[in-house]
């Protein structure tokens, strides 16, 4: 059984853990004397460029975590409450989302929200604003873009904790004389209140690391962590620093997976 198992270990240790590995031993690398230091870790907790964009990653991970949660819960529960047939079709719509490229699903956002995209040729048509509304290359269109891609990775876990919800205990809320807004309330929405938690870390988590949709839809001029990392590599061949930011990055996101698999085991 162990030799069975053997290609898949050396797999694993080859692709996942070889390179976190070698990401750490770089963020505590010396090249002058060819030992361990800590010399990168003090200079970027020391250094206000890092920790800006590492908040401002972190900032625009929560709007994009509030915004896939305030359209992905309604949609969720409103298909809940649909029949089978128009099930199907909603989560048929939902899951083709994944054969698209993000890339392709990222460039048709910018014929959507550009200067002459169909919003503002729309809003421009209604008498709404004469200029068009700029969409594109700042905070909204990055918002827009990654809520877009991320949505699926929501509403479909949640979608599942929600038909799993025991439809006897909304029944009996209603023999009490509870309306359907207390029904809601009262006890639909808490029995799906750890599923909601549990998606929202995972959408943290996965916006933490975005590149594509920042980089076309904010047009470079608003720099996430993933931006930040390519200019350390590519441009400046900052290796080591670039390494502190991985690590520094994989430790929060670790601490958000422990926290999301917690729940969805306590819950499960």
């Amino acid at each position: 059984m162990a030799l069975l198992g053997a290609p898949i270990v050396i797999l694993i240790v080859v692709v996942f853990d070889y390179p976190i590995i070698e990401s750490v031993l770089w963020s505590v690398y010396d090249e002058d004397t060819g030992g361990l230091t800590f010399a990168h870790y003090q200079a970027f907790w020391s250094s206000e460029a890092y920790g800006r964009i590492i908040f401002r990653t972190f900032e625009i991970a929560a709007k994009v975590t509030l915004l896939t949660v305030l359209v992905g819960y309604p949609l969720a529960y409103w298909c809940t409450k649909q029949t089978v047939r128009v099930r199907v079709i909603v989560l048929g719509l939902v899951v083709m989302t994944f054969w698209v490229s993000i890339l392709v699903r990222t460039y048709a956002w910018i014929v959507i929200l550009g200067s002459n995209g169909l919003i503002n040729r729309a809003l421009k048509a209604l008498g709404v604003t004469e200029d068009g509304v700029a969409f594109l290359y700042n905070e909204t269109g990055i918002l827009i873009g990654m809520t877009n891609v991320l949505l699926p990775f929501f509403l479909l876990p949640l979608y599942s904790a929600m038909t799993k919800v025991d439809g006897r205990l909304i029944q009996v809320a209603e023999t009490l004389g509870a309306g359907p807004i207390r029904r809601f309330w009262s006890v639909f929405f808490p029995l799906t209140v750890p599923a909601l938690v549990s998606s929202s870390i995972l959408i943290f988590i996965l916006s933490m690391g975005f590149y594509i949709t920042p980089a076309v839809l904010g047009g470079g001029r608003i720099p996430l962590v993933a931006n930040m990392m390519d200019l350390l590599i590519n441009r400046f061949a900052n290796w080591e620093m670039a390494a502190v930011v991985a690590v520094v990055l994989m430790t929060v996101t670790m601490i958000l997976y422990v926290a999301y698999q917690w729940l969805r085991e306590r819950y499960r």
